[in-house]
């Protein structure tokens, strides 16, 4: 995907400010990155936002920028992937990689080289925004080899998140014994917002996000106990509702359910400093959050947003943005960043980027890189910009490095130079 005009004179506008490009300047080296003074460079936010609401609290949106000081440089390792969705980090630094059409491909970041198709999956409904989606090793895969993935489920009626999971074969070429190990149910006729990210716990259960499918007549379903749509949900491996979930012994409650009022949830990732849960959520037209996940609240959606519907009505009437009981954005977009994967950063190869929380940006063609102190953001950085690239999905690799992948099917391997 190329770069728009007015693209690249943004970017060009806010070189001064942050880092657009795939490589920073060499300079001072920082260890503990919440130490830098972000009060001296603006928010790397100028343009004006869809809804103009105002935040809850000072720094909830459009926070001081910051500027890596280490020399980085992000470079493409792999193309021709098709439509990637979800990445993980194989023990052995390979990069497995799940295509949208319902492929599961390996690629080896030192040489580039993408293998033929693994077979073995169930079918997906590829259609709109399903497909294959996320993905996650078990803890052990070391000595058991097992995989999990969620991906839109084609059913009677229509479809459905589903998660599946399956045993990697010793020669990498096929998934065995794959099994559909959870639904997210109702099932429903449409093509959009499906959340689709899928991560392990310290426990070793799974949290699992799904979309509230996006039409008008689902929507109020992301605040029914008795949907899994617009939720986080928490399972084992088996699929099964994890014994202590906050409504596991509430009527008419799906027991699964972790947390609830979600969009359309793309993003998972655990604070490495204080084992917390946070997410990336899609807003309608502005309204992207960030939120830290806790158990039984909820995120509000669609009672309150700070984003509008994309044809310029609020969303409600009249439209509100905070209520009493209802969890605020730890932080907003507006406009959008249309956040997807993200993760923590807890490798040494960067130390200034140490804990930093950083999301593929879509339609923002972006990584966001975000500063994190006592659980609010004090600091935003983009990276990437002029790659011009619709990130999907990143994670940190068995080397310290930082990995990426675009709708357009490409790797980036992001480190310093």
């Amino acid at each position: 995907m190329k770069i728009t005009i007015s693209k690249a004179l943004f970017c060009a506008a806010a070189t001064t400010l942050v880092a657009c490009n795939g490589a920073n300047s060499a300079g001072t080296n920082p260890t503990d990155s919440t130490a830098q003074d972000t009060s001296k460079l603006p928010p790397v936010e100028t343009n004006k936002g869809n809804a103009e609401y105002k935040p809850a609290f000072e720094g909830q949106t459009r926070i001081a920028g910051v500027k890596t000081t280490t020399a980085f440089a992000g470079k493409v390792i792999a193309e021709g992937l098709k439509s990637p969705w979800g990445i993980a980090a194989l023990p052995d630094g390979r990069l497995l990689i799940t295509e949208k059409a319902g492929n599961l491909r390996i690629v080896d970041p030192a040489t580039g080289k993408l293998s033929d198709a693994i077979t073995g999956l169930p079918k997906v409904d590829a259609e709109g925004q399903g497909g294959l989606l996320g993905i996650t090793l078990d803890p052990d895969f070391a000595s058991n080899r097992m995989v999990y993935w969620t991906f839109a489920e084609p059913a009677n009626g229509g479809n459905h998140t589903a998660v599946g999971k399956g045993k990697l074969s010793a020669d990498d070429k096929t998934i065995e014994g794959a099994t559909v190990i959870y639904q997210a149910l109702p099932t429903y006729n449409g093509k959009l917002h499906y959340g689709g990210r899928i991560i392990f716990d310290k426990e070793g259960n799974l949290f699992v996000s799904t979309g509230e499918r996006s039409d008008l007549e689902t929507r109020p379903q992301a605040q029914h106990l008795n949907s899994a749509l617009g939720k986080i949900l928490r399972i084992t491996k088996d699929g099964k509702p994890v014994s202590g979930n906050p409504f596991a012994n509430q009527a008419d409650a799906k027991p699964e359910i972790y947390s609830y009022g979600h969009r359309n949830v793309q993003g998972l990732a655990f604070n490495p400093t204080t084992g917390d849960l946070w997410d990336s959520e899609f807003g309608p037209r502005g309204g992207d959050e960030i939120n830290l996940v806790q158990a039984g609240k909820n995120y509000g959606w669609p009672i309150i947003t700070y984003g509008i519907e994309y044809k310029g009505d609020p969303v409600g009437n009249p439209p509100i943005q905070q209520k009493e009981g209802l969890e605020q954005p730890v932080y907003y977009w507006d406009p959008v960043l249309s956040p997807s994967g993200m993760t923590f950063y807890t490798g040494d190869n960067i130390p200034e980027w140490k804990n930093n929380l950083f999301i593929s940006g879509l339609s923002s063609t972006h990584i966001a890189r975000l500063v994190i102190k006592d659980n609010k953001v004090v600091g935003e950085e983009r990276l990437l910009q002029s790659e011009g690239q619709r990130f999907r999905d990143i994670i940190q690799g068995t080397d310290g490095a930082l990995y990426s992948i675009t709708d357009s099917g490409k790797v980036y391997k992001i480190d310093k130079q």
